[in-house]
């Protein structure tokens, strides 16, 4: 971290990081070096228009912003925006505040939202007008999440799960695993290996903080 990632991490980055590290739950946030790994497939996937599902105090959606062209747009979901005001400030110092769209609401029904949209305006072929996706937030819908994004992200797009190693513990019998983890421990298993057998996506879990799932839609 000291070598490779904090001597290039953005200013804007290193403020909100900061200024999020006295919050209660400053450890749900985007470590810097998964942030790196986002910054590199945005660009590879030439991204522009963007869903991101779990905000908190907005790491990895500033680094997003900034990543994205300057009429590139960010469709942003929380159930908090208390803790996205933390960070807010430092978006607008940074001058992207306006390519993002935060809503505050559950996912679900914001991605259904914008599927229906679709169908409605009579324009099925923007089914996939989104280049990436960020997911990380509550577990237990990954997998619901993953089929509506599979129809929102355009093929050759990218969707990053968070937290799919789950603090290591997928790998440990479930008497090893502390009480508190071990419900999202069975969702986190189970979108591994449902995702992991999807013909649509090419994947790869990488063991980089706490684990992110990569996929690529195929088709």
């Amino acid at each position: 971290m000291k070598t490779g990632v904090y001597p290039r991490e953005p200013n804007p980055l290193k403020e909100i990081r900061i200024a999020s590290a006295t919050h209660p739950m400053a450890y749900i946030g985007t470590a810097p070096d998964a942030g790196q790994l986002i910054a590199i497939l945005l660009k590879l996937a030439n991204s522009k228009n963007t869903i991101e599902i779990g905000v908190f105090t907005g790491y990895s959606l500033l680094l997003t912003a900034l990543t994205i062209p300057d009429d590139g747009k960010i469709t942003a979901i929380d159930i908090d925006r208390k803790a996205y005001e933390i960070g807010l400030p430092i978006i607008t110092k940074a001058g992207v505040e306006h390519k993002i769209d935060f809503i505050e609401s559950p996912a679900l029904p914001i991605l259904d939202k914008l599927l229906e949209n679709l169908v409605f305006m009579l324009q099925p072929e923007k089914e996939g007008s989104f280049d990436f996706a960020f997911v990380d937030a509550d577990k237990n819908n990954y997998w619901n999440y993953h089929k509506r994004l599979m129809k929102l992200i355009k093929v050759g797009g990218f969707v990053v799960y968070d937290n799919t190693l789950w603090g290591g513990t997928v790998a440990l019998p479930e008497e090893d695993v502390p009480e508190p983890l071990r419900e999202r421990r069975l969702f986190i298993i189970e979108f591994n290996k449902m995702v992991s057998a999807d013909p649509g996506v090419e994947m790869s879990l990488v063991p980089l903080g706490d684990g992110s799932t990569i996929c690529r839609r195929i088709c």
